[in-house]
């Protein structure tokens, strides 16, 4: 069984030969006409011009964190400069995986627009393949890192560091890709709804033009901004917490080695067991993709679905055979009684509450389903009403997945104690891969989509992507559930893998200390959200500023938007004069001005909300202790995981009531389109809920994460704070006691002779000796000031 750590890399290893073929399927796919390839070769600059941005910037970060880290790691007994090795390996694995995902998807989009020439199912093969190579990349990334730096320092160059140096060294790979997630989601999200609010608001509601028009000059920016921010953001989140995940598993099965030993069983089975599920998720993953397939008139979502399922189906029956392999039949640690069946229930529960949390997403988020509906018919009466029916939707839909979310906490733990509660989020994210793939899918179906916009491509080829469309922006509101859910779990096990390395048992709400740092850690999500929303607020400004500039000042393009007007965009009305003057505005849009306004507003603004969620725990942490730091993030997750779901469940469900409206819906027997009033509040609804679910949102998720590895980072030094803390106030009261008894011996100076007589009368009483000045033992300082009371008390 030993010997089975050394193949982990090589499942790793599969899933990447899985992209590399994919990928290579794909460019050899026809990319369409000379426009598409146009449109799609802009998409693609300004998508890779964002990342190397954002990678310049990223670059300076990560080596400052990883000169502290050295400097931390060498100063800590149990723990070591290869800290910073991990750390670097985290962060360059995080962005590596989403350049692969960003590259792939961007050539994915505009060949799965040139398949839905030919049918549903080709587009749907061509959207699938490009997220798969992101979500099996993502998966097998994370593995390879983490394997071969367990190999590396268990076996090679960190034999005489023991498993907890080993295991703390570790942490800091979790610490990299955390690190790269948040400002990958932040930045991603704010170019996005940067973008997004410009189109929609400019193009829609004032210029009265399609979202994806190719007279929009923020057309090409919001293309842009589904792959920075669903591509990148959302593989950078759940690359997190598949690490994250891993890690707290690995930190809290390493308090069974001893016992395991003495069992004569494998000592690192609990230690290992995370990295074994997490390679078979990814052969697992694999598997389920090949089962996905749509005939034409079928529905996408259940090709995705069977998929889905038969990969769950097949993880659960691995597990059950893994788990029994890897761990003993029953054992007992600190009183706790535990068994492989225990364990294995507690994957089940993880796995099961991921999806009851995704399914109640997508009831509150689908086109059709009873909540999106009413707040299409609220958009009747305006934008006000249609955005209190959005938010109010969203904070109803917190009750059922935080209650999920309970019932697995209290379920794994029941089953398996901390350790369950960790290894259900490893169940719950073991199928990452095919996940991630359909997550993915989605913004390649968005993006094959707009690309059929703007080239102008026969209605049927439209109709196939915004089918596929429609079922990428489910899925998408399913894996931002399954996200959410996911964190929740990875949270509380870093938490408790926290509280492990730091030596704390319980933490006290009663102490100030504790009380204080759980209403500031409830604070941060809003501070958080707010700064979010505030940076996409400011750099959608600047895009309708600039949007509006174009409309007024480019002739041929306010010329085309007249005739657009004219004839409510159907320009097969317009005659051959006005036909020229319209395909004379080809082209004319300044895209470019648009994606930089994007860009540098998300570049600026990420680096803020980085620095908060990653300075807070350490400040708290040295200047407050490890339980006031246990407070903060407490209060952190709790109300990170409510605001997330909230905004994320508000921001969808106004962009499908939107949808319905611009699909055609009746009330009280009217018809309601694309161009009505409540098409234009449903509009403003959407705008609003933009931010929501595409920034603070999805970022809340890795900011309670990310807070939580860098407590989890940090705990040996604070521990070690701790302590020297305890030895100074003790040592502090026993020169208390010192100076009471000087002082008291002072005084016995100038008492009279009978004072000293009861003084020895007292002595005799307490059945103490007589004490000489040169007595200086802790049981000789006990009699003195034990006999010095009696004195008082006598006078």
């Amino acid at each position: 069984m030993e010997n089975l750590i050394y193949y982990l890399p090589a499942t790793a290893i599969i899933g990447l030969l899985f992209t590399f073929w994919k990928t290579n399927w794909i460019k050899k796919k026809e990319v369409g006409g000379e426009k598409m390839a146009s449109i799609a070769k802009n998409i693609s600059d300004g998508a890779m011009a964002f990342l190397k941005a954002e990678y310049k910037i990223l670059a300076i970060f990560v080596i400052a964190i990883a000169l502290l880290l050295i400097f931390k790691g060498s100063s800590e007994e149990e723990s070591n400069a290869f800290v910073a090795l991990s750390f670097l390996i985290g962060a360059l694995t995080s962005g590596l995986a989403g350049f692969i995902g960003m590259r792939v998807a961007t050539k994915a989009n505009v060949r799965t627009t040139n398949a839905a020439r030919i049918s549903l199912n080709k587009a749907l093969e061509v959207a699938f393949s490009g997220g798969s190579v992101m979500g099996m990349g993502v998966v097998s990334l994370g593995v390879l890192g983490l394997s071969l730096l367990f190999l590396l320092y268990n076996y090679v160059i960190g034999v005489e560091w023991g498993l907890a140096t080993v295991i703390n060294v570790i942490t800091g790979f979790s610490l990299g890709a955390s690190s790269i997630a948040l400002f990958a989601r932040v930045g991603g999200g704010i170019y996005t709804k940067a973008a997004d609010v410009g189109a929609d608001l400019v193009g829609k509601v004032e210029a009265g033009i399609p979202e994806d028009h190719p007279l929009n000059p923020a057309t090409i920016a919001d293309n842009v901004g589904d792959n920075v921010g669903d591509v990148a953001g959302m593989g950078a989140d759940l690359f997190e917490s598949f690490v994250g995940s891993i890690v707290a598993t690995m930190v809290l099965g390493a308090i069974f080695v001893t016992g395991f030993e003495a069992m004569g069983f494998f000592s690192l089975g609990a230690v290992i067991l995370p990295l074994v599920l997490a390679g078979t998720g990814i052969i697992v993953s694999i598997i389920g993709t090949f089962f996905v397939r749509v005939k034409e008139g079928q529905d996408p979502q259940k090709a995705l679905n069977t998929g889905q399922f038969i990969s769950a189906g097949i993880m659960v029956i691995a597990s059950f055979f893994i788990i029994r392999w890897f761990l003993p039949s029953n054992w007992t640690v600190n009183n706790f009684d535990y068994s492989s069946l225990g364990v294995f229930i507690a994957t089940i529960i993880g796995l099961i509450a991921g999806l009851g949390v995704g399914k109640i997403t997508e009831y509150y988020t689908g086109m059709g389903n009873p909540p999106v509906r009413k707040i299409a018919r609220q958009s009747l009466t305006g934008a006000a009403t249609n955005i209190i029916s959005g938010l109010a939707t969203g904070m109803m839909s917190t009750a059922v997945p935080i209650l999920l979310i309970a019932l697995a906490i209290l379920g794994s733990y029941y089953f398996a104690g901390l350790y369950g509660i960790a290894i259900a989020a490893v169940g719950m994210l073991a199928n990452t891969g095919i996940q991630l793939a359909v997550d993915a899918y989605g913004p390649i179906s968005d993006n094959a989509g707009g690309i059929a916009e703007m080239a102008e491509l026969p209605k049927e080829v439209r109709q196939r992507t915004d089918k596929l469309d429609a079922v990428g922006n489910t899925t998408a509101a399913i894996g931002k559930g399954f996200a959410i859910a996911s964190a929740a779990l990875t949270a509380l096990a870093l938490f408790s893998a926290f509280m492990q390395q730091a030596g704390i048992f319980t933490i006290d709400i009663s102490t100030p200390k504790v009380m204080a740092g759980l209403f500031i850690g409830g604070m941060l999500p809003f501070v958080f959200s707010a700064m979010a929303m505030k940076a996409v607020g400011e750099a959608a400004m600047a895009m309708i500023e600039e949007v509006r500039r174009q409309f007024k000042e480019i002739p041929a393009l306010k010329a085309a938007l007249e005739i657009m007007k004219k004839y409510d965009s159907d320009i097969s009305k317009a005659n051959e004069e006005e036909k020229k003057i319209f395909d004379a505005a080809d082209g004319v849009p300044e895209y470019q001005k648009c994606v930089a306004i994007s860009t540098n507003a998300s570049i600026k603004k990420m680096i803020l909300p980085g620095i908060l969620a990653i300075s807070v725990p350490v400040l708290f942490g040295f200047f407050g202790g490890p339980e006031m730091l246990g407070g903060l993030l407490a209060g952190v997750t709790v109300v990170g995981v409510l605001m997330a779901i909230f905004q994320s469940n508000a921001g969808g469900a106004w962009d499908n009531a939107k949808k319905m409206i611009e699909e055609g819906v009746e009330f009280d027997g009217i018809k309601y389109t694309k161009g009505s009033d409540p098409h234009k509040a449903a509009v403003v609804g959407d705008t609003v809920g933009d931010p929501f679910k595409d920034t603070s949102g999805p970022s809340l998720n890795i900011l309670i994460k990310l807070m939580a590895v860098v407590a989890l980072v940090i705990a040996p030094s604070i521990a070690v704070i701790d302590n020297n803390k305890i030895d100074n106030e003790t040592s502090n009261k026993t020169n208390t006691e010192q100076t009471i008894s000087v002082q008291s011996e002072d005084a016995n100076v100038e008492v009279r002779d009978e004072e000293a007589a009861v003084f020895g009368e007292v002595s005799k009483r307490e059945g103490y000796q007589d004490l000489t000045e040169n007595d200086t033992n802790e049981s000789t300082e006990a009699q003195k000031s034990i006999s010095r009371k009696s004195i008082q008390e006598n006078r």
